[in-house]
């Protein structure tokens, strides 16, 4: 009888080795920093704005004002439920474009300007390009720029005016057309900065958009290279201005403190979705957009021009990020002419 033959013993399969480094997709770096977080933040910003003009202007302030919140959260469900999607109401976003829009409104609006203006800011300037984070142009800004172009019989600078208005601010021109136009004296300085002036309802208080401003900038909910390199840009360009023209009766802090400049710097152009994402392309945007924004009121037919100057600069964005977003480490460098030529 024959030994049974030995079968070979199979070996074990070496384990599978373990990385030692988990690689995912980014971000990499997560903050506590949220879309509604940032909105109420940007609300809170707001208050100061939103209380001068209600002050100053009484119930023309929460009428615009609440006419354009809810016209841009009933655009934002209207809109999404077209797209077949839910309505992204609980970020705020909507809510805090209408605020803006209704802010950069005058006191004597119709209704129905507000309503136009929020479903176009909607629908055209945000919803058109995907949703938020997708939009190229500050919704907002899209809606006031139409509107403007559309009424421009009940928002030109003869419809701020009322000789015989309910209230004593309303009675005067504002301050860029009275310089615009050489139709009087200039409001002095204390006037422009405190607020009691005629104008759109968020732009008059210098102090009002100073004091909103820090507090945005403090919370980091808005780039303070933006705010600070518009109103240096602005300061320069208005005062080469002034040394060609000194006869002229906008001093360089009439320039800053009159008009929406104060309001735009600090609660428009900051839009991080439509603005450049490293702090030297924000100081690029910015200065862009105050100099734009003199330049409009200087040699156009417009006494303001804080709406067309950020939807100029906001089609800038992409080529500025281009230029001035860093080159990770460890990249390749870029090829150059002459390296091409080379090779």
């Amino acid at each position: 009888m024959s030994k049974p033959e030995k079968l070979p013993i199979p070996l074990a399969e070496p384990e599978a080795e373990v990385p030692r480094i988990h690689v995912a997709p980014g971000p990499h770096i997560s903050a506590p920093v949220t879309t509604w977080r940032m909105m109420v933040d940007v609300a809170l910003g707001l208050l100061p704005v939103l209380l001068a003009a209600v002050w100053f202007f009484r119930w023309h302030a929460v009428l615009q004002v609440a006419v354009c919140a809810l016209g841009c959260t009933a655009a934002e469900a209207v809109f999404a439920r077209l797209r077949g999607r839910r309505a992204p109401l609980a970020d705020g976003s909507a809510l805090v474009t209408g605020l803006i829009l209704g802010l950069s409104l005058p006191w004597s609006a119709p209704v129905y300007v507000g309503v136009v203006g929020s479903f176009v800011a909607i629908g055209v300037g945000k919803a058109a390009f995907g949703g938020l984070g997708q939009n190229i142009f500050n919704p907002a800004m899209v809606g006031r720029a139409f509107v403007m172009i559309s009424f421009a019989s009940v928002l030109g600078a003869t419809a701020y005016v009322s000789p015989e208005g309910p209230l004593d601010i309303v009675t005067q021109a504002t301050p860029l057309t009275v310089a615009k136009e050489a139709a009087g004296e200039m409001p002095g300085l204390w006037p422009l900065f405190v607020g009691s002036v005629n104008g759109s309802l968020g732009e008059t208080s210098a102090l009002a958009c100073l004091i909103g401003g820090l507090f945005l900038c403090l919370r980091r909910a808005a780039a303070w290279q933006i705010p600070a390199s518009m109103i240096v840009s602005a300061a320069a360009v208005a005062g080469l201005a002034n040394l060609v023209n000194p006869e002229t009766p906008l001093t360089v802090l009439h320039h800053l403190a009159g008009g929406s400049l104060l309001f735009g710097a600090v609660f428009i152009a900051t839009d991080p979705v439509t603005s450049p994402l490293a702090p030297k392309g924000r100081a690029v945007f910015g200065a862009g957009v105050g100099a734009l924004v003199i330049f409009i009121r200087l040699f156009s037919n417009y006494p303001e021009g804080v709406v067309f100057a950020v939807l100029l600069m906001n089609a800038t964005v992409p080529l500025i990020n281009r230029w001035t977003i860093p080159r990770p480490f460890g990249a390749p460098k870029k090829a150059t002419v002459s390296d091409g030529a080379r090779a």
